[in-house]
């Protein structure tokens, strides 16, 4: 696995393995493959909650609770001439977390395990002293190979919610040896962050692997041959965000009547659609999801209820004429299976449509493309040739 955080020329893929994470038997989540290892924080692994008893659609409805949070900052436009901004403000999104990552930093090897986010591009991790931080911090003092960056090389300027001089700010831009799992970065640069208030990001720190300059590239050159790729829209005012060209949706066999600028890509406005990590449920515009909705309800027939943010439930019974639902991209067509598109009740009496509508207000212009349809799929962000890939493999 090739690891950097300099250089575009890295692909970073993305195999998302949740079932392997909820193992009880929590075994080292490194199991010598290329892909990163992700451990859901809600899950029996996570080293920051304590083992749960709950049911797979109580966690998913309560990890789908802060979506509309998140999805609102997502899609809020940003202006477009910024000062310096602090973390508190500039990344308070960023206390939404749902996956953790494992990572060790220094020399010798300090055991880190950080949330993981695909729309962020930096790293932040507490350090020593660290006001608000989890109990876990990074010593800069107990690695020999520790070093502070000066505020002239161009690192700085590219890290968002770093002012300079760092002197009474948040967080400090430094350098070290970041190791994950064989693979070594001899000169890894990262946020050491020295308070935490309120609004902030995540207590134990942040791994960021958006789009931007500073986001670390990892994963093996040699993908699957049947992976189908979509090109990757670059938006200048978002350049974290994955940004992708959507051009239709069916549902079964029937193109779901939607007027294109719902779906149009527009970096002035930043509307279009992404492909997220840290959103639980993928979410549309409302009269997108407004479309989609009926459609499948028209196909499936009887009677609905809510459970939670799903508003489309319907008993279970009925699951066999369920139809299926394809999400179509510019050169791909991804058709959802069954538990990319459908979420049942504790109880298994109720089966549900497993998407729901963005959160209705003036900025409402972002459809997301959420983790619970990304299960079981290999997600390729090639960065280099500005495509996103996608194929099929069983993470169970």
């Amino acid at each position: 696995m090739d690891l950097k955080n300099t250089s575009p020329f890295f692909f970073f893929a993305l195999l998302i393995s949740v079932t392997k994470a909820l193992d009880p038997s929590c075994a080292s989540q490194s199991d010598g493959s290329d892909d990163l290892s992700i451990i859901p924080t809600y899950s029996k692994c996570s080293p920051f909650s304590s083992p749960k008893t709950d049911s797979l659609v109580t966690i998913v409805l309560n990890m789908a609770s802060k979506d509309p949070t998140r999805v609102n900052y997502l899609s809020t436009p940003v202006p477009q001439k910024t000062t310096s901004a602090s973390i508190a403000s500039g990344q308070q999104v960023l206390n939404i977390a749902n996956y953790v990552v494992q990572l060790k930093l220094g020399t010798p090897s300090q055991l880190m395990n950080i949330v993981l986010d695909t729309s962020n591009d930096i790293a932040w991790a507490p350090c020593s002293g660290c006001t608000g931080c989890s109990s876990t911090t990074f010593s800069p003092n107990s690695s020999s190979t520790y070093g502070s960056l000066e505020c002239s090389v161009s690192e700085c300027a590219q890290a968002r919610g770093l002012s300079c001089p760092a002197t009474g700010s948040t967080a400090t831009l430094v350098q070290d040896v970041l190791r994950l799992g064989k693979d070594v970065i001899p000169k890894y640069s990262f946020g050491c962050i020295n308070s935490i208030s309120g609004g902030s990001i995540p207590s134990q720190g942040l791994l960021g692997l958006g789009r931007g300059s500073m986001s670390l590239k990892l994963g093996p050159p040699g993908q699957p041959k049947l992976i189908r790729t979509t090109p990757l829209l670059r938006n200048p005012r978002r350049r974290s965000l994955y940004y992708v060209n959507l051009t239709g949706i069916s549902v079964g066999r029937v193109l779901v009547p939607i007027s294109p600028e719902l779906l149009a890509f527009n970096p002035n406005t930043e509307a279009g659609t992404i492909i997220n990590l840290g959103t639980i449920i993928t979410r549309f515009v409302p009269p997108v999801y407004t479309a989609l909705r009926d459609e499948f309800r028209k196909q499936v027939k009887g009677t609905f209820s809510s459970l939670g943010a799903f508003d489309t439930c319907f008993s279970a019974t009925n699951e066999v004429v369920a139809p299926t639902i394809t999400l179509q991209f510019t050169g791909l067509k991804l058709t959802l299976s069954s538990e990319n598109s459908l979420i049942h009740s504790s109880s298994g009496s109720l089966a549900c449509l497993a998407m729901t509508v963005a959160p209705n207000n003036v900025n409402s212009v972002l459809n997301v493309i959420a983790n619970l349809q990304q299960q079981n799929l290999r997600i390729l962000f090639d960065v280099a040739n500005s495509v996103v890939g996608i194929a099929r493999e069983s993470c169970n």
